[in-house]
């Protein structure tokens, strides 16, 4: 019995670590928990849904026919936003390789020399200096890497990631440095989505008071609106007033939001910085990156460059697959045997320790070119013994003919 290696090609996002999922081979990448996402899905299209069906064309015939191609519009832009957040990497950091982590380790033993028994070791923690102020870089014991400035390691997605925001279950991903501006459009499209909606709601309930009352308003049922040409007799005014309910609701939360998100993109500060309370000032320490100026905060948050994302995820990587093999039994059948009982060996996946824009030059690492990399090791193949021909017919008469010269 003896083993086959065989080398196969798959997509870097098939072996990430983490809790993420990915579909489209790779392209979309969201959190394993979508259900609050396909809530949020349902509530935008079920409201926009009811006001087109029964709002829009007694709008659209008695104030403007403007009224619905706007709130299309405008509903088009949220769902981009939303699938833009929900879809895209939120800025994921790689994890260290193994020989990185080794080399970080040996690095750490190094500067805090040999803890005595029974004693806690110093925190992990690296010193950088920002503007003039200095800010900390803690550890990550997860992904075995000195996380960069204002990352964080979510635990619903088990991932650093860079300029941590939070961790969003509306929108089923996290909201980082690569996805924030497009979280923050979302939550402002949304707010005068649902502003508008509701204003025309009211209007629409008016209009109609103005003719009939108010109470008879809300009672009057049937109405008809013709449907694939057939006139369908449903009842209406109940669910004018579940749009209004579900507007009136979710005005408060989604306006809020967005007047939160608004004050921490004019001081340049993330919500997980201000839960934390990083830069309060009862600890009389200052936000090293904040420009002074609500106007430069705004432009560098919502306005700086587009990251790209550092996971390669559809990269291609080679993956080492020992398989069983019979004697008997020809290779191709022993590789067509391999998808029934695989046996899959550890791989390993470019994943640099990549600083962010705000890691000082002296503090970047440059461990890809200081660690010793070990050879890969190679196969040895057992001495192949020679055998010598075996004796044919010729051979045998031409060895007698030569022993009767001799003699």
């Amino acid at each position: 019995m003896s083993a086959v290696m065989i080398t196969r090609k798959v997509r870097k996002w098939e072996k990430l670590p983490g809790k993420n999922t990915f579909c489209c081979d790779g392209r979309v990448m969201m959190a394993r928990q979508k259900g609050v996402f396909y809530l949020t899905l349902f509530l935008i299209v079920g409201t926009c849904a009811l006001f087109f069906a029964f709002e829009c064309p007694y709008l659209a015939v008695h104030l403007s026919p403007a009224i619905p191609v706007f709130a299309a519009l405008l509903f088009l832009f949220v769902m981009a936003m939303l699938l833009r957040t929900s879809f895209s990497d939120p800025g994921v950091l790689p994890r260290a390789l193994p020989e990185e982590a080794t080399f970080i380790e040996m690095e750490i033993e190094a500067a805090n020399g040999n803890v005595p028994a029974g004693q806690r070791p110093p925190p992990r923690i690296r010193n950088v200096q920002i503007n003039n102020q200095i800010v900390k870089l803690k550890y990550c014991y997860t992904c075995k890497i000195f996380r960069p400035p204002r990352a964080s390691h979510c635990s619903i997605c088990d991932n650093c990631v860079d300029r941590f925001d939070h961790h969003c279950p509306w929108v089923g991903n996290c909201v980082g440095k690569r996805n924030y501006r497009y979280f923050y459009l979302f939550t402002m499209s949304l707010s005068l989505l649902t502003i508008y909606i509701f204003t025309f709601d009211i209007v629409h309930v008016v209009m109609r008071s103005v003719d009939n009352g108010f109470l008879s308003t809300l009672k009057e049922t049937p109405g008809t609106y013709p449907l694939l040409h057939y006139r369908l007799s449903i009842t209406k005014q109940p669910l004018v007033v579940l749009c209004v309910l579900v507007c009136f609701f979710t005005l408060w939360s989604v306006v809020g939001l967005t007047g939160f998100h608004t004050y921490l993109i004019s001081l340049n500060q993330t919500t997980n910085e201000d839960i934390k309370g990083s830069w309060s000032g009862k600890n009389r320490v200052q936000n090293p990156y904040s420009h002074k100026n609500i106007i430069k905060n705004c432009c560098e948050v919502l306005c700086g460059p587009t990251y790209p994302s550092v996971l390669d995820r559809r990269g291609l990587m080679q993956e080492d697959l020992a398989v069983s093999a019979t004697p008997d039994a020809p290779f191709s059948s022993s590789s067509s045997s391999s998808s029934s009982n695989p046996v899959p060996q550890t791989t390993k996946t470019t994943a640099p320790l990549i600083p962010n824009e705000h890691t000082p030059d002296d503090a970047k690492p440059s461990i890809a070119d200081t660690a010793e990399k070990s050879p890969s090791p190679k196969e040895e193949h057992p001495p192949v013994e020679r055998v010598p021909p075996l004796a044919s017919p010729e051979t045998d008469a031409e060895t007698s003919v030569v022993k009767d010269k001799i003699h």
